[in-house]
């Protein structure tokens, strides 16, 4: 009976877990001069050179595709009333200093390394002299999510759109919390509000639609 309770419990817990959501909250800001959607809503997306090299880019042009959809444009390789540019960087940032790019995203070059422990030489007085290494403490780790989305007049070459969104969260979640980020970079698109903001959306199973 006992074994059954604990058995019930755990799974209990187990269910419990798995109903929490994580959320990731991004900082926007975007630049519009476009007074209403376009018509015909239509667009192309057009990657860099590095983009295309680069292999594990091809797992963010799904996302941006499905964000751009979302936003309420169609894509339209043929005949285009916009065309899109996309960038996405990744990194570790530090609570005591700058942050250090992480890759292969590609887009946002160039790529670095990250830091590694600090130490010092650490002396101490008792019976005798001694000498040791001592690890000072680590600042906290958070890693720093940047996507940037620039929407072009295809007639023109004219820049009518532009807006980012960045995170800082102790997950990675690369490259699935793009799909997010990319998301909050365009919401409110064409009309977005002035100035920076902040926006929260859900962060979902690979392969499920945020909303």
């Amino acid at each position: 009976m006992l074994v059954r309770l604990v058995a019930l419990l755990l799974t209990a817990l187990t269910l419990a877990g798995c109903a929490v959501q994580r959320t990731v909250d991004s900082q926007v800001q975007s630049w519009s001069t476009l007074a209403r959607l376009p018509q015909p809503p239509s667009y192309r997306l057009d990657l860099l050179p590095s983009q295309q090299q680069e292999r594990s880019f091809d797992a963010i042009v799904p996302m941006a595709h499905t964000a751009l959809a979302r936003a309420g444009l169609q894509r339209d390789d043929a005949a285009p009333r916009l065309i899109a540019e996309i960038g996405v960087r990744t990194g570790v940032a530090y609570a005591d200093g700058p942050w250090y790019p992480l890759g292969p995203w590609g887009g946002w070059g160039p790529w670095g390394g990250r830091r590694g422990l600090q130490g010092g030489l650490g002396w101490g007085f008792g019976p005798g002299v001694h000498a040791g290494w001592m690890l000072r403490e680590m600042p906290p780790v958070l890693y720093r999510n940047e996507v940037s989305v620039v929407l072009r007049d295809a007639a023109t070459q004219k820049t009518v759109y532009e807006t980012s969104a960045s995170n800082e969260d102790v997950w990675t979640d690369a490259p699935r919390i793009f799909g997010v980020l990319l998301d909050a970079a365009l919401a409110g698109f064409p009309t977005p509000p002035v100035g920076p903001r902040q926006i929260r959306l859900p962060l979902l199973p690979d392969g499920a639609a945020s909303r």
